[in-house]
């Protein structure tokens, strides 16, 4: 039995208190409060389970403060659910309201909770930590056992396609281990390298740098996940040497003779040398086993997503690097279409296979991958990646109880994600994400855990990608319905389970989480295998149809076992109990983005009366923004000139504008060339007056019907407010009651950055001392930005898109001048949206 803690916590809590903290250890209780071991940030959702073999349900629970043992919270917003796995009664526990951080624990019916934790900085390290068990998976040099292993791979089956003989030695040493025996198989490798570069990618801030490029300790300037991520790149690059040649899998399941630490391996028949198989495109048989293999797309097209990203996340720091990862980009895309189809694994003496049977989300994902770091995105690359998008819009896993073995792989449809971002108006690929969810919500939604996740073999993997895919829907979508079902599959990892335990070892180190996986390291040395995430339970008749699986200790969970599903802490167990490099990955960017959320970033934006005027002050960005009411004489020249010059901008125009024939034409082209294109006001009214700027000049109503106006003048030209929610108001003169009036419409109010004179490009010399001549307007510009801390960063430019004929001087002539000075400085110019 895992006691943990006994010592410490006796005297404090007493003996009985001592029962309920390790519930799924004690023999004679009956009802257990399970919760996430790991913590909840303050603003989080927080829903504690009561578990139950008794027909008990408590009509209330307290929350008790750990150091006072005095109650802080008491609540009776539970929800009971009935039986579920080996309980009679089950219930929900919501205590999201309670929001003070400390230590704590939950009390309901004289049952006690494991150690709760409330603070913001509960996830805090916890990616770099799982980053452990990925360096501990490596091939070739493994830094943790400070010694090299297969460092002889490999040689070629299959290869006579491309002209190679078998048995030709290709050099395919490192990477990573798939998982506790030492196959490497490219589609698991290439999957768990896009999510590392992924994680950094979305939330860089996350992570630290305390090891080197080979994994011994010891910084060198790069996040250690970038690393990581790196040593999966350059095993990639090995397996894909040449434009013709790739290598889908490194050994086989001959691996498996016998569990031993990571060294040279000579059970294949040809020295020190592992098999590479070669991607054919075709079935391939070894022994008596053969896979269902029908094309090339599923491995090479995964290839070609982690090449994309990664040339884009090293261009800076390894530039010829980057240069490399993008032509291997372009010939593994071009090496996926040559068979369109899917590539699985060989097998020799077992009929375990990593069975892909789907390859159109990889595609897809490879086709956004190629506008990975461009400022314009191609079009086309969007339009093609809807079309495998269609073939495949819900991953099939979703919409099912059972999957044979990484059948729909990977677990989540990534390409979904980068569609909607590159293309934000486009909402096809985020109601694809809720059509899966709620396939996922009807069956979980009766059950006090929220589970709807099949219990297949690496159940965990799937539970790590649908709460990223609900994750995904809730921020581009902006809905958050499944808001409890994304906590309660995150919580499920960390203990809210019927068993009670974490899934990934040595975290939280305070809680009940794996110490006898099935792991050569730990099973053998009693080497912990921090941060790895196990494969997770499995339904009870897949576990008693399984080969060769023999508990070799007394069960401690076997009260929690049931005829729906078993989860084992036993190193015999391999079906439950076995760590996996891809599962850990995808866990890495699933932890990246909890922690980010719990610790927003720092908001170097600047507001006056409710209103956005400046950006992030910390990045050389800056929003180019023209006005326009009754003049558009510049608009031509500035269309060419921001063409040109490859520069988006934003206009924002007013009703008058958009229904002035006459304007037509160069709003059409505006649009054509990809601006943001938003309102300005109907009329062009005053809202509140120039003096007494509190005093309103016009009602809500008023304002109301203005607005709309101007967007009903903006729907001839195909723009709703779903497409532009930025609102510059009038003479860009406001107060409060106009930035919550605009709030209320579901709008963003935003206004030019003081500082400089660009505004008043529109004035004429006859309205005396506020006329400003383009010299002195440019000259404006360029002083703020050499002399004042962070220059222009962030900032709204606001010019004008025509003037009055008064005004000779007019200052869109030197906007192609303005350009390249802001280039000079490295500016990247954005829409205002971006």
């Amino acid at each position: 039995m895992k006691n943990k803690f006994l010592s410490a916590i006796t005297f404090l809590f007493g003996l009985s208190f001592l029962c309920s903290f390790i519930g799924a250890k004690q023999e004679n209780q009956q009802s257990w409060i399970r919760i996430n071991l790991f913590g909840y940030p303050t603003q989080s959702i927080k829903v504690a389970v009561w578990a139950s073999k008794l027909n008990d349900i408590p009509k209330q629970f307290e929350i008790v403060e750990k150091e006072s043992n005095q109650v802080v919270f008491t609540s009776t917003n539970i929800k009971s659910f009935g039986s579920y796995g080996p309980f009679s009664q089950t219930a929900r526990l919501n205590f999201s309201d309670f929001k003070s951080e400390g230590k704590f624990h939950i009390r309901a019916n004289g049952i006690i909770s494991p150690l709760l934790l409330i603070n913001n900085n509960v996830y805090k390290g916890a990616p770099d930590f799982c980053l452990q068990y990925m360096r501990q998976q490596r091939s070739g040099f493994n830094p943790y056992l400070k010694d090299s292993c297969h460092t002889h791979d490999g040689f070629v089956l299959y290869g006579t396609k491309a002209g190679i003989k078998d048995s030709t030695h290709f050099d395919a040493s490192g990477g990573w281990h798939d998982a506790s025996d030492y196959l490497q198989y490219s589609t698991t490798s290439a999957n768990a390298t896009y999510h590392l570069l992924m994680a950094y990618r979305d939330f860089p801030q996350v992570f630290g740098d305390q090891r080197q490029a080979n994994g011994l300790e010891g910084k060198n300037g790069r996040a250690d996940v970038l690393d990581e991520a790196k040593w999966g790149l350059d095993w990639l690059l090995k397996m894909h040497p040449q434009k013709n040649i790739m290598f889908n899998q490194l050994a086989d399941d001959r691996d498996h003779i016998s569990m031993r630490i990571p060294k040279e391996d000579s059970q294949y028949g040809k020295g020190f040398e592992r098999p590479l198989y070669f991607i054919t495109g075709e079935p391939q048989q070894r022994g008596k086993f053969m896979n269902n293999t029908t094309g090339t797309s599923s491995t090479a097209a995964k290839f070609t997503s982690a090449f994309n990203l990664g040339s884009v996340l090293f261009k800076e720091a390894a530039p010829e690097y980057s240069k490399l990862l993008l032509k291997k980009a372009k010939t593994a895309y071009k090496f996926a279409l040559q068979k369109p189809g899917v590539t699985q694994t060989a097998s020799v003496k077992s009929p375990y296979i990593y069975a892909e049977d789907n390859w159109v989300d990889d595609m897809e994902l490879a086709e956004t991958s190629f506008n990975f770091g461009k400022e314009k995105v191609n079009q086309n690359k969007i339009t093609q990646a809807l079309q495998y998008a269609k073939q495949e819009t819900i991953t099939p896993w979703l919409q099912k109880d059972t999957a044979a073995h990484y059948q729909y792989y990977p677990f989540i449809n990534l390409g979904h994600y980068e569609i909607a971002k590159q293309d934000p108006e486009d909402k096809t690929t985020v109601a694809y994400y809720k059509e899966g969810i709620t396939q996922v919500w009807d069956r979980a939604k009766n059950n006090a855990f929220y589970r709807g996740i099949p219990f297949i073999w690496c159940s965990n993997n799937l539970t790590v990608a649908f709460a990223m895919q609900c994750n995904w829907y809730s921020k581009l979508s902006g809905d958050k319905t499944y808001a409890d079902l994304e906590q309660a599959n995150f919580d499920w990892l960390f203990g809210c389970n019927p068993w009670g335990t974490s899934m990934v070892y040595g975290l939280p180190h305070w809680g009940d989480t794996p110490t006898d996986p099935h792991s050569a390291f730990s099973h053998l040395k009693s080497y912990p295998i921090n941060g790895g995430l196990v494969d997770g339970p499995v339904y009870t008749n897949i576990y008693k149809g399984l080969i060769g699986i023999k508990l070799n200790e007394a069960d401690e969970y076997a009260g929690f076992q049931s005829d729906l599903a078993v989860y084992h802490d036993d190193y015999g167990d391999y079906s439950t109990n076995e760590p996996t490099m891809d599962g850990t990955a995808s866990l890495i960017y699933l932890l990246a983005a909890k922690e980010a959320q719990a610790i927003p970033l720092p908001d170097h934006k600047t507001y006056s009366l409710g209103a956005t005027i400046r950006g992030d002050s910390t990045q050389k960005k800056i929003y180019l923004v023209f006005t326009g009411d009754e003049f558009a004489d510049g608009g031509e020249k500035i269309s060419k000139i921001l063409a040109q010059e490859k520069v988006r901008a934003s206009f924002f125009l007013t009703g008058n504008f958009y229904r002035n024939p006459k304007f037509n034409s160069l709003i059409k082209t505006l649009k054509n060339d990809g601006h943001y294109l938003g309102p300005h006001s109907d009329r062009h009214l005053l809202y509140c007056d120039w003096a007494k700027r509190d005093s309103l000049l016009v009602t809500k109503t008023e304002f109301e019907k203005d607005l709309n106006d101007n967007y009903e003048a903006m729907a001839v030209f195909g723009i709703g407010k779903e497409k532009a929610r930025y609102f510059l108001p009038p003479y860009e003169w406001y107060n409060e009651n106009i930035a919550n009036w605009t709030k209320a419409q579901g709008l963003h109010l935003v206004n030019f950055t003081p500082g400089t004179r660009s505004n008043a490009d529109y004035t004429y010399p006859e309205i005396g001392k506020a006329y400003k001549s383009s010299e002195e307007i440019y000259q404006s510009i360029t002083t703020f930005n050499e002399t004042k801390p962070n220059g222009l960063n962030g900032f709204i430019l606001l010019l004008h898109i025509g003037t009055d004929a008064r005004r000779t001087d007019k200052f869109y002539t030197r906007l192609a001048e303005l350009l390249s000075y802001l280039k000079k400085y490295d500016y990247k110019l954005a829409r205002i949206d971006n």
